[in-house]
């Protein structure tokens, strides 16, 4: 009896990941969630997890800390990581984008202690070797740069992902809060304008689109003001409604967590508690 009323309380993996990946997105937090003992081991763990949103979302979360240059030999040495990505990555069950998306993190691991010419080589090898597990239904992705007129607090910025993660084609995403800007790896065939719809149907926010002149400078381009049909995923199904993501309370411990990265530690002891409990499936 007692039991069933703890692990009622107990976080469920999908609000435990995504919690993990809303402190990964905030660049403060990066080094600490890395040197932390349970967090890596902890999402390695869940890319085995069998429900697809919880996968994507840790990797979502490893792309992030992958960010920073300092983790990166720290995260591909880590036990089961490189493997882990690879098992996603050649499942046939992956859904396509999720599949993208952990080949986008494994090329960044792996090319982390190369000089920059075999960097090179070496993605394109591990890049066409993707290709190859992906089949050839996978066109090539793109990457689109948005500056979000709006995008100016973490809460903000949970809406933006929530309007993206809707969207089929869309691979991974991460914010730069400070120019207010997020740079999103999407499918080849996705129009970017869809994402321009997603992000208007917030009501609070509006993108335009970020690109190079021929010397080099960058311009802002609006999209054109007609709504473009954006097809659903329909590969996280019902694991996404937003009315529950983690509680209200929750999210409001996540935003002070962005400006406080101590508020950052006491949570990840927290998390890697729940972690190193919860793997029983």
């Amino acid at each position: 009896e007692k039991m069933n009323s703890t692990m009622s309380e107990e976080p469920d993996a999908l609000s435990v990941v995504n919690q993990l990946r809303d402190l990964a997105a905030d660049p403060l937090n990066r080094r600490a969630i890395v040197q932390d003992q349970g967090c890596l081991p902890g999402l390695i763990l869940f890319l085995d997890h069998p429900n697809p949103p919880v996968v994507h979302s840790a990797l979502l979360a490893l792309r992030y800390l992958a960010e920073c240059r300092a983790n990166r030999e720290k995260m591909k040495s880590e036990l089961g990581m490189m493997l882990s990505l690879q098992n996603v990555i050649q499942k046939t069950t992956t859904p396509g984008e999720t599949k993208l998306l952990a080949s986008e993190v494994y090329d960044i691991l792996q090319s982390s202690n190369m000089s920059d010419m075999d960097g090179v080589n070496e993605m394109n090898y591990r890049r066409r070797k993707a290709q190859f597990f992906l089949g050839s239904t996978n066109k090539r992705a793109k990457t689109v740069v948005l500056h979000i007129d709006g995008l100016d607090d973490s809460s903000r910025r949970n809406l933006c992902e929530e309007a993206l993660l809707k969207i089929k084609g869309v691979i991974s995403f991460t914010f730069q809060m400070a120019v207010q800007r997020c740079v999103v790896r999407i499918r080849s065939d996705l129009k970017a304008e869809a994402l321009a719809t997603a992000i208007a149907s917030t009501k609070v926010m509006k993108a335009q689109q970020v690109v190079k002149s021929e010397s080099g400078e960058e311009m802002l381009v609006p999209f054109q003001d007609t709504p473009v049909e954006v097809e659903q995923n329909t590969d996280l199904p019902e694991y996404l409604p937003e009315d529950e993501s983690p509680s209200k309370e929750q999210d409001k411990a996540v935003s002070r967590v962005g400006s406080h990265p101590e508020g950052a530690a006491s949570w990840l002891s927290t998390a890697a508690n729940f972690l190193s409990r919860s793997f029983y499936w």
